[in-house]
């Protein structure tokens, strides 16, 4: 097959390269496993499309799957997610790439029709629009679709309501929800990457702020957690009791977003739902504040709402919109409301992404050795390759854990030792 492809600038590829390797260098978990695919070849002329933030993390997914034997072809899962120089790199590199950064609307979604023209056995997704759009427009494909898996906590959401709805046509791996990757990519990761770009864009001093994460899920946890780190005044709003709970548990204030509204600097929504902050709370902010989203999709922070409460809107640095209020206040919108670690920075640490490409590229590979026995369902991670990539990660960070004994083992396997 000739290599097909679409991206802004090819003479990028060099620095790329370079970009990739660093990233290769401290993923160290995803290059055992290559090293295993590039000998025993189990995506040997498997068609895989993926649609990904095409990152230097990704990069190194993609390169596995593709030294495992696959033919792989690759669109962005964002459009303003992609790195043009890892995206020329990749194309030197043999995939079939069609992503660049500042796209349209339409053109992202020609990316993904072009990625699907490989007519792919294995969807690999992040956000589940690739998934739907095969649902919605190419169900010509579905039958010879093994299995998809699926990145994001949107996406889980996303594809649960469709297994809800008895719509869902294909095996679908929750990778997200995996413990080596929602625990560490989700908090740790995005926790990082969520402070590095509202830091990158503004420029600004977080010691000191009322820094308000709307949402504490795993990613909220994980901002918040930096953000206090940093010298801020967290404020958690949630809408789940438990969760609400468990942050004022952890130290944060809780209160509703009209309530942190009024006394908010900086608002990061990271809740997956619509309409998070909205006119009657822009209305209540002070001005100068600063707003950003490390949700999947931009609906968290309402941009129609912003628009008609403002009487004009300049980017006043990159990636940074002022919205000129009727009220004669300022906000400020990062990265278009969209994910602001990857508009406005790199997106996640390899090292954190290591783990949630290895459980990429394991279940990938289970799914293709058990494609018999799946259903047309939502599957966890198999526990096995979960544990197996939290074992391998700890070995390469030099680390080791006690091992039971005999005695302990039949202990807490037993039900017959009381007091």
């Amino acid at each position: 097959m000739s290599l097909k492809h679409k991206v802004k600038d090819y003479d990028l590829a060099d620095k790329g390269h370079k970009q990739i390797e660093w990233a290769e260098s401290r993923m160290p978990v995803l290059n055992k496993i290559r090293e295993r695919f590039t000998k025993e070849k189990p995506f040997k002329r498997i068609k895989i499309s993926a649609t990904l933030h095409v990152t230097k993390e990704t990069a190194v997914l993609v390169k596995t799957l593709m030294d495992g034997g696959a033919i792989v072809g690759l669109s962005g899962s964002n459009p303003l997610s992609t790195s043009d120089a890892v995206a020329a790199a990749l194309v030197d590199d043999g995939i079939h790439v069609y992503a660049w950064r500042e796209q349209s609307i339409e053109e992202y979604y020609e990316c993904i029709r072009s990625i699907l023209s490989l007519n792919p056995k294995i969807l690999h997704d992040d956000g589940a629009d690739m998934i739907g759009y095969v649902h919605e427009n190419r169900t010509e494909l579905i039958p010879d679709i093994v299995a998809a898996l699926e990145e994001t906590t949107t996406g889980v959401i996303r594809l649960r309501a469709m297994e809800r709805d008895g719509v869902l046509k294909f095996p679908v791996f929750a990778v997200n929800d995996a413990n080596s990757k929602r625990m560490f990519d989700n908090k740790y990761g995005t926790g990082q990457s969520t402070i590095d770009g509202i830091v990158r864009a503004t420029s600004l001093l977080l010691a000191g702020k009322n820094f308000v994460v709307c949402g504490y899920g795993w990613v909220g946890r994980g901002i918040a957690s930096r953000a206090k780190g940093m010298g801020s005044n967290v404020v958690v709003t949630e809408v789940d009791p438990l969760k609400a709970l468990e942050a004022f548990m952890d130290g944060f204030r809780v209160m509703t977003i009209q309530e942190a509204a009024a006394i908010g600097d900086i608002f990061v929504t990271a809740t997956g739902c619509i309409d998070v902050i909205c006119g009657e709370h822009f209305k209540n902010m002070k001005d100068g504040v600063i707003l950003a989203n490390s949700g999947h999709f931009d609906v968290e922070i309402s941009k129609p709402d912003l628009v008609e409460l403002s009487n004009s809107q300049e980017e006043v640095r990159p990636g940074v919109t002022q919205y000129s209020l009727n009220n004669g206040r300022r906000i400020y919108l990062l990265g278009e409301g969209r994910l602001v670690n990857l508009s406005c920075a790199e997106g996640h640490p390899p090292e954190v992404m290591d783990m949630s490409f290895a459980n990429q590229a394991l279940c990938a590979e289970y799914a293709l050795g058990h494609q018999n026995n799946l259903t047309e369902k939502i599957y966890n991670v198999p526990f096995q390759i979960d544990n197996d990539v939290v074992k391998l990660k700890l070995q390469t960070m030099g680390v080791t854990v006690d091992v039971l004994s005999d005695k302990q083992e039949k202990y807490i396997n037993s039900w017959k030792t009381g007091t």
